[in-house]
Order: structure tokens, then C-alpha cells, then sequence
């Protein structure tokens, strides 16, 4: 939060700021005013969400390819520019280069385009992640025992894994706070039984908007030996299972990381933020993804399910997604550009005046 960066300059301390998300998702708020200057948002009125609006190029935000107006944060989605989170985040990451230094959960090969406009922007830029990777570097024994999920996980979905052949098995997870209709939880469903693919789903209790999490049990006869539904799970250690074959995701950061580093190719349907942009990106400049329709109908499950599990385009993003598991162990490795920079923070952002 941006609100730290007056109090470390009244305190007299170090300051930086820590950007979660990705840095192609901070590169759309920060254009947010831009937006506004060229006459583009606020929209009008609703008009814009089923007459094509969205679907318009952008071909003037730096380092940002192949992006339209539907690809950016989805809190330009408004006809009030004073909207809370439209409002909140724009301003957001404009403060972030008021801070000494931003840090970016990224490396820089996989967004190295959006680094490089950001760096000629702000020059006190360290991209250091992926950071689960870098961790990899210091002794378990310096973290927590407990872990960073506020859920509680199911560690025999690992054993159940263990039984399954490699590349078998579509794992789907669509985060922490991801919701959606009691329809389209049943259309995920019937798209995952008709695949007839092997798959482990994690189901939170309170994943259905104002409702719980109910399934047929038509459902549950039809997929009872290939599928398995529990409420969470150790999800990095998941991925990193050798009978992992995709992955359906919401294209939170944290999630498309983790399945960039375990070399996993994706199955997109973002919710709402920069997931939007993080899934243009999987399918498009990173070539490990495809997108599901937002109103998503199980046919269209069953289809990709299949195409990625089984088909030509599905085998080519798997061997892109292990090139990328390849360039992200290489970046967080000790001469690697991620490694080098958490250095070079320490160093010359955090030991400053020491």
C-alpha cells in the first residue's frame, strides 16, 4: 500500500514498494489515466459490454503486444470513473513511482518486453521472483511451519496422485476468492465428467455465489473412479506432481506462476482484476494457454479438456510450458537475473545508510 511510502519518509527508514500481482497487470493500472485522457473510458452506458467495445485493439501502452480493451484490469469496466476499485488501484500504482524502489514477483525473461518499458519509466525496478523458486535457496528450518493459505489443506490428495500415470490428470483450482453461479459450477462439472479425463478439482465450500457448492450425484456416480473433490490443497506441491497434465485456473499470479514453474500448461477462466491480462499473456505471448468463455458451457470444457490433454495444440504448450519451468529455475538460480537482483535490492536499496 502506497500509504507507506509517507511514513518511511517521515520515520527516516528504507522504503519500497512490493507489486503482487504481474508486472504486465500493474503496466494497465498505471494507463488507467491514460484511458481517461484519450476519450476511451468513462463508457457511456452499458452499451459497451455486448456492442464489440471491448473487443477494440490497444496498440499505444508500452511494452503491452496483441491487447485489447478486454484484456485490461476489468475495473475499467465502468461508466464512473470514481468507482472505488477503478479509482483505488489507478491511484495505486501511480504512488508506486513515487517509492524508492518497486519489487516484482516476476522474472525477467517472461515479462521482458513490459520490464524493460517500465525500467525507462522507473528506473529502480528489481523483478526477483518467481519468489516460491528463489526460496528454494534458504533452509526450511528459517520458515513457519505453517504455510500461507488461510485454508485448511489436503494433504491426501497427494497420495491419491500417486496413483495416477503421468500427465494424466487435469487439476482445477480457481483460487481463494473466485465465485460463480450455482450453473456454471455444473457446467465445469458435466465438461470434466464428458471429457472423460481423470481429474482432482478443489471445490471451496463457499465457491458458489450465496449458495453452497452442490453437485448431482448423477455427477458423482459418473466420474467416482477418475475424480476427486476435496476443499483445498498444498497447491505448489500439487502442480509439481508428475501426474499433472493441465491446469484450469483462475490466472491469479500466484496460481500462473506456480504452474510456470512446475512446466504445466493452463486452462484460463479469469474472474475479474489483472487476471484478464495474465491469461492474454498464457495465451498468447507466452503460448501456454487457452481461455474459456466467461459464460462457460460444458461442451466447451470437454473440448479444451481434450485438446490439451490429448491434441496437437495441448502436447505444443506443454513443451512450451517446460521451456518456461526451464527459464524460471535458471533465473532464480545463483548467477541467475532474478538471483542477481534480490542482491542487488539488499544491497542497494535495503543496506542504504548501514
Amino acid at each position: 500500500m502506497s500509504f507507506a511510502i509517507k511514513a518511511g519518509e517521515e520515520l527516516g527508514i528504507p522504503e519500497v514498494q512490493f507489486w503482487t500481482a504481474s508486472a504486465c497487470g500493474f503496466m494497465g493500472y498505471l494507463n488507467f489515466t491514460e484511458l481517461i485522457k484519450r476519450g476511451i473510458l468513462p463508457f457511456k452506458d452499458e452499451s459497451f459490454k455486448d456492442d464489440g467495445t471491448l473487443d477494440k485493439p490497444i496498440n499505444w501502452i508500452p511494452g503491452m503486444k496483441n491487447i485489447r480493451l478486454k484484456d485490461l484490469p476489468t475495473f475499467i469496466r465502468t461508466t464512473d470513473i470514481t468507482e472505488t476499485m477503478f479509482d483505488f488501484l489507478g491511484s495505486e500504482a501511480q504512488n508506486c513511482l513515487k517509492s524508492s524502489v518497486i519489487i516484482f514477483n516476476t522474472f525477467e525473461e517472461f515479462e521482458h518486453e513490459v520490464l524493460e518499458a517500465l525500467l525507462a519509466k522507473f528506473p529502480h525496478v528489481y523483478n526477483i521472483g518467481p519468489l516460491h523458486l528463489l526460496g528454494r535457496h534458504v533452509p526450511e528450518s528459517h520458515f513457519m511451519s505453517q504455510g500461507p493459505s488461510l485454508w485448511k489443506e489436503d494433504s491426501k490428495c497427494l497420495q491419491w496422485l500417486d496413483k495416477r500415470e503421468s500427465n494424466s490428470v487435469v487439476y482445477v483450482n480457481y483460487g481463494s476468492i473466485t465465485v460463480m453461479s450455482d450453473q456454471h459450477l455444473k457446467e465445469f462439472a458435466w465438461g470434466l465428467a464428458n471429457s472423460k479425463h481423470t481429474f482432482l478439482w478443489i471445490v471451496r465450500p463457499d465457491v458458489v455465489m450465496g449458495d453452497s457448492a452442490i453437485l448431482p450425484e448423477e455427477f458423482f456416480e459418473e466420474t467416482k473412479d477418475r475424480g476427486l473433490l476435496t476443499s483445498w490443497c498444498s497447491q505448489d506441491k500439487v502442480l509439481a506432481h508428475p501426474s499433472i497434465g493441465v491446469f484450469l485456473t483462475h490466472c491469479g499470479w500466484n496460481s500462473t506462476l506456480e504452474s510456470v514453474s512446475a512446466g504445466v500448461p493452463i486452462i484460463c477462466w479469469p474472474f475479474f482484476a489483472e487476471q484478464q491480462t495474465n491469461c492474454r499473456y498464457a495465451c498468447t505471448t507466452w503460448e501456454i494457454g487457452v481461455e474459456v468463455n466467461e459464460d462457460v458451457k460444458r461442451h466447451e470444457i470437454e473440448a479444451l479438456v481434450k485438446e490439451m490433454m490429448e491434441g496437437e495444440k495441448g502436447k505444443a504448450m506443454r513443451q512450451k510450458a517446460r521451456e518456461w519451468k526451464k527459464k524460471a529455475m535458471e533465473a532464480t538460480d545463483f548467477e541467475g537475473s532474478s538471483f542477481k537482483n534480490f542482491e542487488r535490492l539488499i544491497k542497494e536499496a535495503l543496506l542504504v545508510g548501514e
